[in-house]
């Protein structure tokens, strides 16, 4: 009888249709999810490796004919490998032996936007790495004075059987408990005064950050061979993330720079404006609107090449969009010969036909303060744009946390 191990896990049988392979996956995906059940996680990811087979035909069909050596050995899965090892343990050690992957160190730094605007800013950027040791040369004792684990000879791992599904046992490495998975004996004596038998050391080590124009919030600069070193002197990866800081005038959105709420007067919108600021290469832009037009209050205009400059290629540049907002005058700001000839200068007022009947009532308008969202208006939810809650900056956000490192 073939192997139906992953049918099993999945809970069909061997003839199912890919509906009912389907429609089990998403039941039992449910249950051990990570975020509802942690603790079955590594249930989780058997879960879906299993339908990772089952719904692909062809991977289905070489399962069917010869199991999961047959998967291991021929089948493009695209780091199946890993999931071999991670899951079963490489099915009776048919599995190619892969070197362990050091993972890469991940360190934040901040920037500011004009770093980003400007380039030309070199960070130096201080981090722990572990090392080989120096003293013993990676080796945990003194030169002759260790052997090769007999346990797990020399890999530092065991496979052990352990149940992975019910009734179902599978291949998981561990540990090896005998060298602690130095895949080496050394003897109390005989250890490095050092690093005490562990091989590596804990060292502090500087790279320097080197901010280009236009490079992006979140984005990444990888140094090759600057991260953890092994005790068999192979290095991992160091990846630092360009974190910018918010910008108390100019707002990012790609390649362009939008100033928000910028406030001119009603003369102003209606009669031309002349506004300076200062950009982010500390240039003074003068901005003048034509000649007799009118801004209203929530207007964008642009300027075309005075956005962020784009990366790799600083000459050519995203725009810039300024966000207008009309303060308008207080109340009484004129007298009424002076409101006559405000009038007079402005178009038309739509013509005003009192209606006429019992039906007809005047009433006055006074300042009242909007009622608070706990308050409905009418006992239904207000939902509107009188919520105080409305957080109008709320897109302006930088994404997701990384753990890692921060400078």
């Amino acid at each position: 009888m073939g192997d139906t191990s992953l049918y099993e896990l999945l809970g069909v049988d061997k003839n199912a249709s890919s509906s009912e392979i389907k429609k089990n996956y998403r039941k039992l995906a449910k249950e051990y999810h990570p975020d509802k059940n942690p603790e079955e996680g590594h249930r989780f990811k058997e879960i879906s490796f299993a339908y990772e087979v089952l719904s692909d035909a062809n991977k289905r069909e070489i399962y069917d004919r010869h199991g999961l050596k047959g998967l291991q050995e021929g089948a493009d899965m695209g780091g199946a490998d890993d999931l071999f090892s991670q899951l079963f343990g490489g099915f009776g050690g048919m599995s190619r032996e892969r070197e362990k992957r050091i993972p890469e160190i991940v360190i934040k730094v901040e920037v500011s936007l004009e770093d980003l605007y400007n380039g030309n800013r070199s960070i130096p950027t201080e981090y722990n790495r572990t090392q080989m040791c120096g003293t013993c040369d990676g080796r945990g004792g003194m030169s002759g004075a260790t052997e090769v684990c007999r346990t797990c000879e020399g890999r530092g791992w065991q496979v052990v059987l352990q149940p992975i599904a019910m009734n179902i046992l599978g291949q998981v490495r561990r540990q090896c408990v005998s060298c602690s998975g130095r895949g080496i004996i050394i003897s109390e004596s005989d250890l490095c005064t050092e690093c005490n038998g562990t091989q590596i050391m804990d060292r502090k080590h500087t790279v320097e950050v080197h901010v280009e124009k236009g490079m992006q919030h979140m984005q990444k600069i990888m140094f090759h061979g600057e991260g953890n070193q092994n005790s068999k002197g192979q290095k991992g990866d160091v990846i630092v993330l360009l974190i910018q800081r918010e910008h108390p005038v100019f707002e990012r959105r790609g390649d362009d720079l939008v100033i928000r709420k910028v406030e001119i007067s009603l003369a102003q919108a209606l009669c031309g404006i002349e506004y300076v600021f200062k950009h982010l290469d500390d240039r003074d832009i003068v901005v003048r609107n034509k000649k007799g037009e009118v801004i209203k209050s929530g207007d964008v205009k642009g300027i075309v090449g005075e956005g962020m400059p784009i990366h790799k290629n600083p000459f050519e540049k995203g725009n810039l969009y300024i966000e207008f907002v009309v303060q308008f005058p207080t109340n009484n700001f004129a007298s009424k010969e002076q409101m006559q000839k405000l009038e007079s200068l402005l178009p038309a007022r739509t013509p005003f036909v009192m209606p006429i009947g019992e039906q007809v009532e005047e009433v006055d308008m006074i300042d009242l303060e909007p009622r608070s969202s706990s308050d409905s208006y009418g006992g239904g939810s207000s939902g509107n744009y009188y919520d105080a809650d409305y957080d109008d900056d709320s897109h302006h956000g930088h994404g997701p946390s990384v753990q890692c490192q921060t400078q």
